[in-house]
């Protein structure tokens, strides 16, 4: 199958591509940057751009992963209109232009943050969206566009709200855990905004992607709650980081960041029925994450 995959130079996409490959389909990258392997099709340029999406999703594409789009919850509250622009538009520009040429299914990198502040409810599917960010509303706001496609023309579209995100490969990513693994090779002091009692479920990227693939294959309109299904707080995570490195990790405390939720306990149900089940633990996957940092020396590669 002819599957494009927006963002596929980066962290997660890159995941994505090789493991389209293996199986025996054709991944289409479209990124403002090459793809690592020159042997990989891809299509450079910004999305934002009409040709560029017309030149990515050509007719004969059997469907679409998109991942493409501002992450950074400080961009969105100092630029709310460029995250939009990036995250919304860009994903409707994608739809339409997947009605235009028949394209297949339509693959949604979605957030957890999409529900906002649920305090230490568990977070399924169920939960009405009330996001605390623009970031987690433009989320939210593609949700919507994905289910009115599937509603009004057919489109077969899923939405996947994943949890964090880790792993191979995460060298240029500014998230807690590639933090901690710097912090040991650079020989750095952890800043934990707050107390560190604030839980997070931890998904590593082959299990992440394991789910986009399964997307292919779901009808929809879908949405599906992607985790591990084990949430640890931040001061756990460091002392499982430690274990993973063989050596404590120097941190101290700092002021929590302005609206923080306390707490992100996912409930998978809905997913495993679907036929997604993790293959990493947190134990194994912080391990395979150390050994990747130390032989690249933190290095993006």
């Amino acid at each position: 199958m002819r599957i494009v995959v927006t963002g596929g130079s980066g962290f997660i996409g890159t995941h994505v591509v090789e493991a389209l490959a293996r199986r025996g389909d054709e991944p289409i990258v479209v990124d403002r940057k090459p793809f690592p392997d020159p042997g990989v099709d891809c299509v450079v340029g910004d999305l934002r751009d009409p040709e560029v999406v017309a030149t990515a999703v050509a007719p004969g594409t059997d469907g679409i992963i998109h991942l493409a789009a501002s992450t950074s919850v400080l961009q969105s509250m100092n630029d709310p209109h460029g995250v939009f622009a990036n995250n919304v538009t860009v994903t409707e520009s994608l739809l339409e232009r997947s009605r235009d040429v028949g394209a297949g299914p339509f693959v949604f990198a979605s957030t957890n943050a999409v529900c906002g502040d649920v305090g230490g409810r568990v977070i399924d599917e169920t939960i009405p969206p009330r996001p605390l960010t623009p970031y987690g509303a433009t989320k939210a706001a593609a949700e919507m566009l994905l289910c009115c496609y599937s509603g009004s023309y057919g489109m077969p579209t899923v939405a996947l709200r994943f949890t964090n995100i880790y792993g191979r490969g995460m060298q240029v990513k500014d998230s807690i855990v590639a933090r901690l693994m710097r912090a040991v090779l650079n020989d750095d002091t952890l800043h934990i905004y707050g107390d560190g009692d604030q839980r997070r479920d931890y998904l590593y990227v082959t299990d992440a992607v394991a789910s986009l693939l399964l997307g292919l294959t779901l009808a929809g309109p879908t949405v599906l709650t992607i985790g591990a299904g084990r949430s640890v707080s931040v001061n756990q995570l460091v002392e499982l980081t430690s274990d993973a490195v063989g050596r404590p990790i120097e941190h101290d405390h700092v002021e929590p960041k302005k609206g923080e939720m306390p707490a992100v306990v996912v409930d998978t149900t809905r997913a495993r029925a679907a036929g997604f089940e993790p293959s990493h633990t947190l134990e194994q996957g912080l391990v395979e994450t150390w050994g990747d940092f130390r032989a690249t020396g933190g290095a993006e590669y």
